[in-house]
């Protein structure tokens, strides 16, 4: 009752308490995912897991069975290449040729709680049980959130996988060091060639 009172009170979470009562909140863990500095893709496959239950040995695709997801300062996520100025979202408002577009870099500025919602939902089957995920996922632009009387767990993100280089791409790597030294090389022979030139004009 006190947290409803404070949410009530404070327009910092409208909607975070939106369906928690349809939720079966017995025998549920809530996992904490830290977004700073994490890169969009990676962690929303990671929640998506989670919300499956598919870390749980109990897990079965036909069960709703995942677990509580609080994600944390979703304004400071990460994306890799060109993706904040190149990735657009689509919509249309239904009638003819309202066909609407955002970029990511607004979205951020606009809500950037929808760019993790968004990454997250596409990534679950679309089922009768994508409803109920959904309403598990409770993401926070701060780092702050009202749901402090949990018993909180923090989801440590796996280590990132780095893929062996391939022969072909390991010998252009060399070819292109080899080439950078000979420069070098011809660099300095150049400079020292110089050097001896004007000491013995001088």
């Amino acid at each position: 009752m006190k947290l409803t009172l404070q949410l009530k009170s404070s327009n910092n979470y409208p909607k975070a308490l939106a369906g928690l009562r349809r939720i079966d909140l017995e025998g549920l863990r809530w996992r904490v995912f830290d977004a700073k500095g994490q890169v969009l893709g990676r962690l929303a496959s990671q929640i998506a897991v989670v919300l499956q239950g598919k870390d749980k040995p109990t897990y079965a695709p036909h069960v709703e069975a995942g677990d509580m997801c609080i994600v944390l300062n979703a304004k400071d996520i990460c994306v890799t290449g060109r993706k904040m100025t190149d990735k657009i979202y689509y919509w249309h408002t239904g009638y003819i040729g309202h066909l609407k577009e955002r970029k990511l870099k607004d979205q951020m500025a606009k809500d950037p709680t929808e760019v993790i919602r968004k990454a997250v939902m596409r990534m679950l089957p679309r089922n009768k049980l994508r409803d109920d995920r959904d309403r598990k996922l409770r993401i926070f632009a701060e780092g702050e959130h009202p749901f402090h009387d949990r018993p909180l767990e923090p989801f440590i993100m796996p280590p990132r996988q780095v893929r062996e280089m391939r022969p072909r791409a390991r010998r252009a790597m060399i070819r292109a060091q080899k080439k950078d030294q000979d420069r070098e090389a011809k660099k300095a022979e150049g400079e020292a060639a110089k050097n001896g030139k004007a000491a013995v004009a001088a």
